[in-house]
Formats: C-alpha cells, sequence, structure tokens
C-alpha cells in the first residue's frame, strides 16, 4: 500500500470513528429500558450506528493486514514514532474487541459503552496525527517540488555528474521525469521498510553523501527483496533533486552544528583579509573561472545561482551577510572558498 493510499484510509478511518461516537453521544440522548436493554432510539439510527462501528472495524483490521507485516521487515530498531504508533494500534484493537465482546456477550458492561467509544476516538486521532501529516508533507512535497520542472531536471543533471555514481550509470536517463518517479517509488516502498520517512527527509545532503548513504543501506542485508543497483541510482537521484525542498522546508539538524561552526569561523576569518573598499581578497592566486565554477556550484547546492544575479547585494557588507545565511541553513565552506565566492561576487554581481 502507498503511503498516500494509506493516508486516505486513514482519513476514512477517523471520519469513522467521529460518525459513530458522535452518534453514539445522540443515541444514548434516548430513554433506556434496564429491563429489556432496549432503546427508544429510532431502528434507522441504531441500525447506521452498527453499520458505522462494523466499518470501523473491518477497516482496522484491513490496514493491519497491510500494515503489520511490515514489523517483520526492520533491520533496525524502530524509531519512537512508529513505537507510539504500534502501541496506539494495539490498543485500538484492544478497545474494538472489548466492545465487541460487550454487545455479544457482556451486556451488563453495558453502560461502559461511552467510555470506550470515547477512548476510541482518542486513540484514533492520536494514531492519525502520528502519521498521516507526515505522509501529507511528503506529498506535498512531491506535487511542489522543483526537481520535475524542466529547470530541476537539468539542476540535477548537472549535480548528479560530480555526486559519485559509477560509469556504467545512465546519467541522462536518471534525470528524467519516469526515472525520478521510480526513485520515490523506491523510496516509498523499500526504504521505509528499515526507515522512518520522518527521519529521511528531515536532514538534506549533498549529492555525494546521498550516493554514499543509499549505497551503505543497500549492500546491508535484509529479510525482503533487496533495492537492486538501478534502484540504489534511482532513489539516490531522486534525493539530490528533492534536497532543495528538503531545505526549504526544514531547520538545520544538530548533527550539521558542527560543520556550521567551522563555516562561520572560516567566514570571519575570510573577512578579516578583507582589504580595499570593493571587498577584494588580497589573494595574488586568484582564478575567476575557478571562482565562478565554485560560486555556481555551492549556491546551486541550495537554490538555482540565477537567484543571487537577479537580486544581487548591495555591498561587500552584504555579501558577506548572504554567505553567513547559506552557511547557517547548512552550506558548508571552507575559509579559501569563501574568499574566493565572495571575491567573485563583489567583482562581478554586487549592484552599489
Amino acid at each position: 500500500m502507498s503511503s498516500s493510499l494509506s493516508a486516505i484510509f486513514g482519513l476514512v478511518f477517523l471520519g469513522l470513528a467521529n460518525a459513530s461516537v458522535f452518534l453514539m453521544f445522540k443515541l444514548w440522548g434516548y430513554p433506556f429500558d434496564k429491563e429489556t436493554r432496549t432503546s427508544a432510539a429510532p431502528r434507522s439510527l441504531m441500525l447506521l450506528h452498527r453499520c458505522l462501528g462494523y466499518a470501523f472495524a473491518l477497516l482496522y483490521i484491513f490496514m493491519m493486514w497491510h500494515m503489520v507485516p511490515r514489523l517483520w521487515n526492520y533491520q533496525v530498531e524502530l524509531p519512537p514514532r512508529t513505537v507510539a504508533h504500534l502501541m496506539l494500534g494495539i490498543t485500538i484493537g484492544v478497545l474494538i474487541l472489548v466492545k465487541i465482546s460487550i454487545l455479544r456477550f457482556f451486556r451488563h458492561f453495558e453502560e461502559s459503552m461511552p467510555y470506550i467509544g470515547v477512548a476510541l476516538l482518542i486513540c484514533t486521532y492520536l494514531l492519525i496525527g502520528l502519521s498521516v501529516p507526515f505522509t501529507l508533507r511528503e506529498t506535498v512535497l512531491r506535487t511542489q517540488t522543483r526537481a520535475f520542472s524542466e529547470e530541476g531536471i537539468a539542476r540535477t543533471r548537472q549535480l548528479i555528474e560530480t555526486a559519485g555514481l559509477p560509469p556504467e550509470a545512465p546519467l541522462d536517463m536518471l534525470a528524467s521525469k519516469r526515472m525520478l518517479r521510480a526513485g520515490q517509488h523506491v523510496l516509498q516502498r523499500k526504504c521505509v521498510v528499515c526507515h522512518d520517512l520522518r527521519t529521511i527527509l528531515a536532514k538534506p545532503r549533498t549529492p555525494p553523501d546521498w550516493v554514499k548513504l543509499v549505497n551503505r543501506m543497500a549492500i546491508k542485508p535484509v529479510i525482503g527483496e533487496p533495492i537492486t543497483t538501478d534502484e540504489e541510482w534511482r532513489v539516490s537521484t531522486y534525493l539530490i533533486a528533492i534536497t532543495p525542498d528538503i531545505k526549504n522546508a526544514v531547520k538545520q539538524q544538530r548533527a550539521e552544528q558542527m560543520r556550521t561552526d567551522e563555516s562561520k569561523a572560516a567566514a570571519e576569518i575570510a573577512a578579516s583579509v578583507m582589504t580595499d573598499e570593493t571587498g577584494i581578497v588580497s589573494a595574488d592566486t586568484y582564478n575567476a573561472a575557478k571562482a565562478k565554477e565554485l560560486f555556481e556550484d555551492k549556491c546551486s547546492q541550495c537554490h538555482p545561482y540565477q537567484d543571487v544575479i537577479e537580486y544581487p547585494p548591495t555591498s561587500k557588507e552584504e555579501t558577506t551577510e548572504v554567505i553567513n545565511r547559506m552557511i547557517d541553513i547548512g552550506l558548508y565552506l571552507e575559509e579559501k572558498e569563501f574568499e574566493l565566492i565572495a571575491r567573485y561576487i563583489n567583482e562581478n554581481i554586487v549592484v552599489e
């Protein structure tokens, strides 16, 4: 079952829970004969409530039928959110079993039904709240991502050339809408077997890092169907393609803080050696072509470098501020790289 279809079923599940519980509140407002254990509520409403209850139970069984087998394929310890999701799912199953048992065999406990119904509703809200928002986020990312635009595909094609894929990898074919969709499919069907989707999309990485990470995961032994070499290339390319959107959607993780601090320190050192009013670095080894290439490569990792040209800095101080802001959201630069990029921008892009 795809994550999108799972989210749809989850929302239907929540809708059935709401309809059943609030209809139960209405039914319990009618007179009830404790001797005969019959209610004065309209028979049609009673039948509707019963149908909603059984539909809720059947949908629960259907979803568990698809979800539980995936747990056997996990190669790592379950992440906390998945554990909470599992516990809530088990609790809902127990409450459904208790409710049906009371209705069928233990009618003397019938007055506890409203409490069981409310407990089911609360657990259902918590269950859906732990899963559907993350699935919807991935769906929105998929539909709104620039990765499938012509510009995004061209950018991806350029990035995968230096991502470390083997020579036999068909780069032109991988950087296409069809293959990006195929990589997305691998992510949703195979990667989530061992990893929570939230953890996969939580941290942006450089193209070589994505390739190394996917390769490291692919060579691990698995119980289920392994990731093939072609699938490895496809999912790596897809992750490279959506990295700019991941960076725009999440805060920088603590794991990158050390690299950020190092870049800031390098930026402070580089800024201190700016000697003249134009902000030109006092370096005799400056290479304009190399600086331009570095500028385009580094800036395009998070957004089209054309954005800088369309909205240029207006001073050398603003250039330093812009580069530092990029460092804050994950760009890693060594001292020399900072100097080269700053000089290139100041000489070719800054509009005073």
